[in-house]
């Protein structure tokens, strides 16, 4: 079959490196790639937030078979206008995709699914968000209503961090994302990712990982999109994920589809767990990214197959096949990052390193230039590795990250910490 990833960031090259091994791969095009895709499928210049656009190409192309990879096109309604065009697409409608674009309709959702979560309250008026902030006092979570790129949440420690927070959010910080702000109760415990396909009806479970969002070791910093991961997470044992799945995810599902707005793609759980109990701090509603790294990893050539049955109603008959391993990936983020960081240094050292089923670079910010891979964004390679144990893994990606010659470069030094 001929299939069309969207997206050029490392979330999309795992997902292409799984998708190229399986034999029903044809063909593959990646819109609009980056320069370690381009080592492994065709890449295409194509806005992919103009849904027409990329219809009309993907019939032009003869392709079978659409992976929407980032959030900005499944908010945009891309998937839609592919599948009024008659093609099938892996993730969720622009309606559906509101679980992420909206953490207030979030927080509807799961109000009405009776699924646990922070005591929660929306605003839009900074003197009342203010107001609601002294009244309760830090931690305190505040955050941009919409899509901010991962940046619109700030977890604040004092109240004059929060009340800094509405004036930024409210303010403009994060345009249109921030015409809203919601205010949440802080949630004490360990945070960690459980993903699961779904059909509109079916909820099949795919694969734990634990992300490390602060810039600097020993979760010290400013958040990030995230400096590496490793799957699967201890925390997310089988009787809390279980429970993830009763009390949270599968009412999630129930109430989306009886609001007509049936849910089909991947689902990002994002679970605080406390003393066995999860409760929700956040649906994606795409791979995250570097989680999707460790898990295409592991999951390996059946990720295309488990993605076409969710696209095509058919999760029911599907089975996921776990090998009993650990994967680690070590973000190389540019100096500066999460800050202002400069673009267009060169990365030497990639031709050197292992590309196979237990090691491989995935690219997130790079382009070509001269013949040169560059850094072209904050963070930029995903250094990723498989193990029998987790020990194993992260002595083998730290070997990698330490073959690469990149002088503008930085990674944490201590990812796989809290499980270690």
């Amino acid at each position: 079959m001929n299939i069309l990833i969207l997206g050029g960031g490392g979330r999309e090259h795992g997902i292409a490196w799984a998708v190229k091994q399986n034999p029903k791969c044809d063909r593959l095009i990646v819109a609009p790639g980056n320069a370690g895709i381009a080592a492994i499928a065709e890449c295409a210049d194509l806005d992919i937030l103009d849904g027409a656009a990329v219809a009309e190409f993907a019939g032009e192309a003869g392709i079978d078979f659409v992976i929407v990879g980032p959030e900005a096109p499944l908010a945009a309604g891309v998937a839609d206008r592919l599948r009024d065009a008659g093609l099938l697409v892996f993730g969720p409608s622009g309606a559906a995709a509101r679980l992420e674009a909206s953490k207030s309709f979030t927080k509807e959702i799961c109000d009405a699914a009776g699924a646990p979560t922070a005591a929660w309250a929306r605003f839009d008026d900074a003197e009342a968000a203010r107001a609601h902030i002294r009244a309760h006092g830090a931690p305190i979570v505040v955050k941009a209503d919409g899509l901010a790129a991962g940046k619109g949440v700030i977890v604040a420690m004092t109240e004059e961090e929060a009340l800094a927070a509405v004036d930024d959010i409210l303010g403009g910080a994060f345009g249109s994302a921030g015409a809203e702000v919601v205010i949440e109760e802080f949630m004490t415990g360990e945070e960690a990712s459980y993903f699961v396909l779904c059909d509109g009806e079916t909820v099949l479970p795919i694969g734990t990982a634990q992300d490390h969002k602060r810039v600097g070791d020993g979760d010290t910093g400013p958040n990030t999109g995230g400096m590496g991961a490793y799957s699967p997470a201890p925390v997310l044992s089988d009787a809390v994920a279980e429970r993830a799945l009763d009390e949270i995810v599968r009412p999630t599902v129930a109430e989306m589809a009886r609001r007509g707005m049936p849910y089909q793609g991947v689902l990002y759980v994002g679970l605080m767990i406390e003393n066995g109990a999860p409760r929700l701090v956040e649906y994606n509603v795409r791979f995250g990214d570097p989680e999707c790294q460790v898990l295409m990893m592991r999951l390996g050539a059946q990720a295309l197959d488990l993605m076409q049955a969710a696209a095509e109603g058919r999760l029911d008959k599907a089975q996921v096949n776990w090998a009993d391993d650990h994967a680690m990936t070590v973000v190389m983020a540019a100096a500066g990052y999460p800050g202002a960081y400069e673009k267009g240094s060169t990365i030497g050292g990639l031709d050197a390193l292992p590309e196979d089923s237990r090691r491989m670079v995935f690219h997130a910010g790079t382009a070509e230039r001269d013949g040169q891979v560059v850094a072209a964004g904050g963070r930029v390679l995903n250094v990723t590795a498989r193990g029998e144990t987790l020990a194993e893994a992260r002595e083998a990606a730290y070997a990698m990250v330490d073959a690469i010659d990149w002088p503008g470069g930085f990674c944490r030094r201590d990812i796989g910490w809290r499980a270690l």
